[in-house]
């Protein structure tokens, strides 16, 4: 294996996927979106499975510690285990926004593949309550998350660790839009 050829390819992928002017009204809209969730004293719920829940988990700390916007996240093994339990696992996701959700808060929900049962089930339970749905997929365009978010973040790639990257960056890059600057003191 040619590593440099490899890290060349590899990062051309996210040149092209991450970088497009495309993605700027989405973030911006994200953007407008966590102001008026900052403004109107809602918050902001982060959810996922696996490795999009660490990303919801750093999504929800960045977005309240840098960006003043209320955020939490449902990683919390014992809720994980008592909803599953109780509701089953397809379900545990949609319960805990069931509980947790207010009128005006906004549902985050990340997944690779879109079509993650408990993530839908989520997106499903939002938008019934009437609140907005983010959402952040990649592989299929028509992937059922996607098709149930307001403000829908989508790579087009199959590629996990490529996918899971770009949510990350443009998480964290709307968190800066959010602050208006990217270097800040902590």
């Amino acid at each position: 294996m040619n590593e440099r050829s490899f890290l060349k390819d590899y990062f051309a992928e996210y040149e092209k996927l991450a970088f497009s002017e495309d993605n700027y009204e989405n973030l911006i809209a994200f953007k407008e979106l966590a102001l008026a969730v900052k403004h109107e004293n809602k918050k902001m719920m982060f959810a996922g499975n696996g490795a999009s829940a660490a990303i919801s988990a750093h999504g929800a700390v960045d977005f309240t510690k840098q960006g003043g916007v209320r955020g939490i996240t449902f990683n919390e093994a014992d809720l994980i285990t008592c909803f599953a339990n109780d509701y089953g696992y397809d379900m545990w996701m949609a319960k805990a926004v069931e509980f947790y959700a207010d009128q005006g808060d906004v549902v985050v929900l990340t997944s690779v593949s879109g079509t993650s049962p408990s993530v839908v089930e989520a997106a499903k339970l939002a938008k019934a309550k009437g609140l907005k749905v983010v959402t952040f997929t990649g592989k299929t365009p028509e992937n059922a998350l996607r098709q149930l978010g307001d403000i829908n973040f989508w790579v087009d790639s199959s590629a996990y660790n490529i996918v899971e990257g770009i949510h990350m960056m443009w998480l964290t890059t709307v968190v800066d839009l959010v602050i208006g600057k990217a270097e800040y003191s902590v």
